[in-house]
């Protein structure tokens, strides 16, 4: 076996039209299919760069800092002064980090999944 690419992330969220106008919106990606019910997910982006959003049955408690599960999710861009404008213009707040090989700029999408 060998694998070839990541398929698509698959997120719960807690206001699924909320999160649909952020990924589709703020980010640019776009919308696949129309859901008919909340166990049916939207598709978001394109293959490699697909978010499947459901609408969650109920909320998550707090996680503590550091605990376990989904870390982050990161995405590449072509221009990172364009990124922040685009996040900037959109009201969303970011952190702008240099690692010295690459940098990134984190930010929080509405249902509290970090993207860098």
């Amino acid at each position: 076996m060998r694998l070839q690419r990541l398929d698509h992330v698959s997120l719960n969220v807690t206001d699924r039209a909320r999160s649909i106008a952020w990924y589709r919106d703020v980010l640019g990606l776009p919308q696949l299919n129309q859901p008919t019910a909340d166990d049916e997910p939207v598709f978001l982006g394109q293959p490699g760069l697909q978010f499947g959003l459901f609408q969650a049955e109920r909320e998550s408690p707090a996680r503590k800092a550091e605990s376990s599960g989904l870390r982050h999710v990161a995405l590449v861009v072509d221009d990172l002064d364009g990124a922040q404008e685009r996040l900037r213009s959109n009201g969303v707040e970011f952190r702008y980090e240099d690692h010295g090989t690459r940098c990134r700029c984190t930010s929080t999408t509405p249902t509290g999944t970090s993207s860098s």
